[in-house]
């Protein structure tokens, strides 16, 4: 009958033994924060044959951190006039995050 009063006590005492060497592995799940963007000066488009468009300054990041490429006029090709900011997504709600580059939205 002893042992039957302690068998409780000795299985939580076993338990916590054995926890104690486990360690949780918290994932990171905040992404970099990015940098405001900078004011810049628009020029006015250099006099040429084909249709330019602005493409606004922007960051870029390189891996380990953020790189400014100016803003600067370049050939329209088909662009459209939507403007996407490079930015940080998720796939999932908790996951790494993964880098989407500055681009021209279709």
């Amino acid at each position: 009958m002893t042992f039957r009063r302690f068998l409780p006590a000795a299985t939580m005492l076993l338990g916590l033994v054995l926890l104690a060497g486990c360690e949780t592995v918290k994932e990171n799940t905040t992404c970099p924060t990015i940098p405001a963007l900078r004011g810049e000066v628009r020029p006015k488009p250099p006099v040429m044959e084909e249709e330019q468009i602005w493409q606004p300054g922007h960051w870029e990041w390189t891996g380990t951190n953020y790189l400014w490429r100016d803003g600067r006029w370049i050939k329209r090709e088909g662009r459209s006039n939507l403007w996407q900011f490079g930015n940080w997504v998720r796939d999932r709600t908790v996951g790494p995050c993964r880098w989407e580059p500055a681009h021209w939205v279709n």
